[in-house]
């Protein structure tokens, strides 16, 4: 169902659930503010809630349950009514999406790439060895090791405005955030230098928003149609295609970038041991619209050249 349709009725009401933290209640909001321009007769508002993720903040994510933590009371909220859509950061949403909830949209990218936040270093190639890098995310972590083994990445947890907080008491030398939560809040001048996709490949859905509701919400669905782009959509279907079919809902050290090039998606994957001693990649070329088979064939190629036995390994 598409917006234009005859039987398109504009909404009334739209309850967006989200979470509280500063960067969630950004994404929230910007979501209003298109909402509200598409249907201006229309009452948005906003369900803040506070999830495990959120709560949970001394021990690493993969070990108390994974990503799927912030999204779990958000989708209670879809269940029984509360609300009628949840916005999420693309890479926060498990892998393995469950019945009876669906992701009909998900909006334009914003830059996907890794950032160098320090106040004492320019770069990771400035830093001297035993330097402390802070990172959340055993992806990053796996690639710091491999390229840069000399310093010492350690666990990073908080949201965006602790971690920054934990770096300026000297806690961290430098710690590494997504580009895309820094800009949003606009914090783009603790921006160093943001790493090249071939330094620290970005994690499957990373810089994309998606907005989740009930599969049965065909309505909901349709106000949404919208805010849909189709070569970010593509591109993180086969990234999340990649994870799924190697790591299913499992923190694993693994990345899936897909960009768009002359009209065709050229998607990038790799697995990794944590310490960053073993590393496969793989690379594919494909249609848009052949997105999930693209990322099960990159999958296959990584699975081809030992990925399986990385994963064991971890497990």
């Amino acid at each position: 169902m598409s917006a234009t349709t005859a039987d398109f009725t504009p909404p009334e009401r739209i309850v967006i659930a989200t979470r509280e933290s500063r960067l969630a209640l950004w994404q929230a909001e910007h979501v209003k503010a298109r909402l509200e321009s598409l249907y201006p007769g229309c009452r948005v508002e906003l369900l803040g809630m506070t999830t495990r993720g959120d709560q949970i903040l001394d021990r690493p994510l993969a070990k108390v349950g994974g990503k799927g933590l912030f999204v779990k009371e958000l989708e209670a909220a879809l269940l029984d009514g509360r609300a009628d859509i949840a916005v999420h950061s693309m890479k926060d949403v498990p892998m393995q999406l469950t019945e009876p909830f669906a992701l009909p949209c998900i909006s334009a990218r914003e830059v996907p790439l890794d950032a160098f936040v320090s106040s004492r270093y320019e770069s990771l190639a400035d830093m001297p060895p035993g330097a402390v890098v802070g990172t959340s995310s055993l992806r990053r972590e796996s690639q710091l090791h491999a390229q840069y083994p000399m310093l010492s990445v350690t666990s990073l947890r908080g949201n965006l405005d602790t971690r920054l907080r934990k770096l300026d008491e000297g806690q961290y030398d430098a710690i590494i955030l997504a580009a895309a939560g820094l800009k949003r809040l606009g914090l783009a001048d603790r921006i160093r230098g943001e790493l090249p996709s071939e330094v620290s490949l970005p994690a499957a859905g990373q810089g994309a928003l998606g907005i989740e509701c009930l599969a049965s919400r065909t309505d909901v669905a349709a106000w949404l149609a919208p805010l849909n782009d189709a070569d970010t959509s593509a591109c993180v279907r086969a990234e999340r295609a990649v994870s799924r079919a190697l790591a299913g809902s499992c923190e694993v050290p693994l990345g899936a970038y897909g960009e768009m090039r002359d009209g065709l998606l050229w998607l990038r994957g790799f697995v990794a041991l944590p310490d960053g001693s073993r590393m496969v990649r793989a690379e594919r070329e494909g249609r848009p619209e052949d997105c999930e088979s693209l990322g099960l064939a990159l999958a296959n190629d990584l699975r081809s050249q030992g990925a399986e036995e990385i994963l064991a390994q971890i497990g």
